[in-house]
């Protein structure tokens, strides 16, 4: 059992709690029984799993079924030591960064493209809802939340392994490389006199998303071949990113069913 916090295991593994370092060692954590369960439900590899022997005894089971390339069992306190919730339930895993191939948005695909989007948590939600709308992938900007933060996996509920995600060096050029491929680019600002609902969205497609403050760039905004709003009462300032999100996601997802 592994009791030290000195451990130079444990030490690389706690500095996977910065983006900085996860970006260098090209690894992120999973904290908890649920993403655990969610990462080998979906054939995510794991690197190294990080147990309590109270966890051990209580997820036999699910202790087999795992596929680490290296297992630990730690104490308690090394536990504590290595997440980054209050109240860990016994059990961390990290696994490595992968970036999934761009999916194709042709013939009827539809994605998000989110430019400087900063709050994990809003991130998180916003893989949540679109996996439940079947969006088939979202874009980020260089400058946007890490996407392996532990508070966006968290978010995601355990959908984070369902959603491709792919940072991208330069956003303007990726948005710019589907527009040719014909795929429509939906920008959403607040003065737009088009709706959403006005929008055909049964053809393939690209909202964009912009920063929780200063919203869209205004060279993604005029890149766009469609801007819309989402009608709100003028006593609200503005949605919530992820909100407004959801409320596109469901108005595609409502046309294709419809």
């Amino acid at each position: 059992m592994l009791t030290s916090l000195q451990n130079p295991l444990i030490k690389q593994l706690r500095k996977l709690q910065q983006s900085k370092q996860r970006r260098l060692q090209q690894q992120f954590l999973l904290e908890g029984t649920h993403l655990i369960e969610e990462a080998s439900r979906h054939d995510y590899p794991l690197d190294v799993l990080c147990y309590t022997p109270a966890w051990g005894d209580r997820h036999p089971q699910l202790l087999t079924q795992l596929q680490a390339q290296r297992s630990e069992v730690v104490s308690e306190d090394v536990l504590n030591a290595l997440a980054t919730t209050v109240n860990p339930d016994g059990v961390i895993a990290t696994a490595p960064q992968k970036v999934p191939s761009p999916p194709n948005l042709l013939p009827s695909g539809v994605g998000f493209a989110l430019e400087r989007l900063q709050d994990p948590g809003n991130l998180g939600t916003l893989i949540r809802t679109a996996v439940a709308a079947e969006i088939d992938g979202l874009w980020l900007s260089e400058d946007s939340v890490d996407r392996t933060s532990p508070k966006v996996l968290r978010a995601s509920a355990g959908t984070w392994f369902q959603m491709p995600m792919l940072p991208c060096e330069s956003l303007l050029a990726t948005v710019q490389d589907y527009q040719q491929q014909g795929v429509q680019i939906v920008a959403t600002c607040l003065d737009s006199p088009l709706s959403y609902w006005d929008v055909n969205w049964k053809q393939p497609s690209l909202m964009l998303l912009g920063n929780e403050g200063a919203g869209l760039s205004p060279q993604l905004r005029e890149l766009a071949d469609v801007q819309v709003t989402i009608p709100i009462s003028p006593n609200a300032e503005s949605l919530n990113v992820a909100i407004a999100a959801a409320l596109l996601a469901f108005e595609v997802r409502r046309q294709r069913l419809g």
